[in-house]
């Protein structure tokens, strides 16, 4: 999956607000098109990246496939800014 791919999904602002939708738990692919004016191919090819990324995962549930966040690559990406980041002493 790697941090180049998990960066270069976070740079697309529908695929950040795709992310902010998840946070309030799993949604179909239909529920996600609802909220954006692109196609629903659009938003097809959008969470296909962020399933690469690894920054969400999928489940069916019968003929729906629905989207959730995958937490623990965010949490990664938050622990790698913070040693970044650094405590400041550095400076």
């Amino acid at each position: 999956m790697g941090l180049q791919n998990t960066l270069r999904a976070l740079a697309d602002p529908i695929r950040r607000e795709i992310l902010s939708l998840l946070k309030a738990g799993p949604l179909t692919a239909g529920d996600i098109c609802r909220h954006f004016t692109v196609t629903a191919a659009a938003v097809s090819r959008h969470l296909a990246v962020l399933r690469e990324a690894d920054l969400i995962r999928d489940r069916r549930e019968g003929k729906f496939i629905y989207y959730e966040l995958n937490t623990s690559v965010l949490e990664e990406i938050m622990f790698w800014i913070t040693e970044l980041k650094g405590d400041g002493d550095d400076a």
